[in-house]
């Protein structure tokens, strides 16, 4: 926190010559003659007057810099101190083996932001990266992660959309399932729903504005997929073009009044005073590979998601519900029924 030209002023001040002061600094005379050269050439002002017969002395602009350097220290120095010891402290975990860390990449859950700050005061740092949940999967396939969160209809087709997109990226021999949360997906709309936003086709509606979220993530794959199934063009709805990177953003939007209705959790909706009309209930999963499972950070975090204390937090959220299966680990073809392992052809 302190720059080396003060050092070098205060060292001139008290020896009375740069030669004195480059030995009281333990550098070398050219080197210390170069950076005050440098000094007063990047700042436009003299920092040290020589007469002769008499010794090196600080300029006017030289002390008034020295004043002004102990006056921020002075003030600053308590929350320096505080800054270097919570440094100190966060990467003391890093050597401490009763503290780990768990790498996620995972689509954008309010309850993972809850889980994150209940793992934290046991000794599990859960280090998140929202994305979708398209993306999580990738990164956890790519190495960039231990662990991917993704979510879908609990009881999608097999020739769905979601199932056909998550199906090749999850392999029976690779990856493990660890239940999570159900959560409920609707229409996040403005407070007493002036417009009567209650069905998907109502977001056809004239005059009927629509945020969205961004391709790759899993509200988004769920969207198209109710889209296609009933037949509705998205066209044909106003905004459907307007993305934003999360439940929170789309809730902020809509209670900014730049939209009147978006897709995503019960949550976020309640988080910003609008309100919430349901239309699914879907699984939220955590999936890590199949070697991590017995790693230490993921045998605590599925003990801390059976945890009662979890669980009872969980069920307090708007819109979650625990499941049975929580910190469980499952199969692919155990917990996801549209996952077979004969693949089927998209249809046209």
């Amino acid at each position: 926190m302190r720059n080396p030209l003060m050092d070098m002023l205060q060292a001139v001040r008290a020896a009375g010559s740069i030669a004195g002061a480059a030995k009281s600094l333990q550098l070398s005379y050219r080197h210390v003659w170069g950076e005050l050269k440098r000094w007063e050439q990047a700042l436009e002002q003299p920092l040290i007057l020589w007469e002769k017969g008499h010794a090196a002395r600080l300029s006017e602009f030289a002390d008034k810099l020295l004043w002004a350097e102990r006056q921020a220290q002075a003030r600053l120095a308590p929350q320096i101190s505080a800054l270097h010891a919570e440094l100190e402290k966060t990467f003391w975990v890093a050597f401490d083996p009763e503290h780990h860390v768990l790498p996620i990449f995972a689509s954008h859950d309010d309850a993972l932001v809850q889980l994150r700050e209940h793992a934290a005061k046991q000794s599990l740092h859960l280090d998140l990266r929202f994305c979708g949940s398209v993306d999580a999967i990738r990164a956890l396939n790519e190495g960039r992660c231990i662990m991917a969160g993704f979510h879908a209809p609990s009881q999608p087709a097999t020739d769905s959309l979601v199932a056909r997109t998550y199906k090749p990226l999850l392999k029976t021999g690779l990856h493990k399932l660890i239940g999570f949360s159900s959560r409920q997906q609707g229409l996040m709309v403005q407070p007493g729903n002036p417009l009567a936003l209650r069905q998907l086709d109502h977001l056809l509606r004239p005059g009927v504005r629509f945020v969205n979220r961004s391709p790759g993530t899993g509200t988004r794959l769920l969207l198209d997929q109710w889209l296609t199934a009933a037949e509705l063009n998205h066209q044909n709805i106003h905004g459907y073009a307007h993305e934003e990177p999360s439940h929170a953003a789309i809730a902020a939007c809509i209670a900014a009044g730049q939209a009147d209705v978006g897709l995503g959790i019960g949550s976020a909706a309640q988080a910003q005073g609008l309100d919430f009309v349901p239309l699914e209930q879907e699984d939220y999963w955590l999936v890590c590979l199949k070697s991590a499972v017995d790693s230490p950070p993921v045998q605590q975090l599925c003990r801390l998601l059976q945890s009662t204390d979890w669980t009872d937090q969980l069920n307090a959220m708007t819109g979650y519900t625990a499941v049975n299966t929580s910190g469980q680990i499952q199969s692919l073809k155990q917990r996801l029924p549209w996952w077979t392992h004969r693949s089927h052809k998209p249809k046209p």
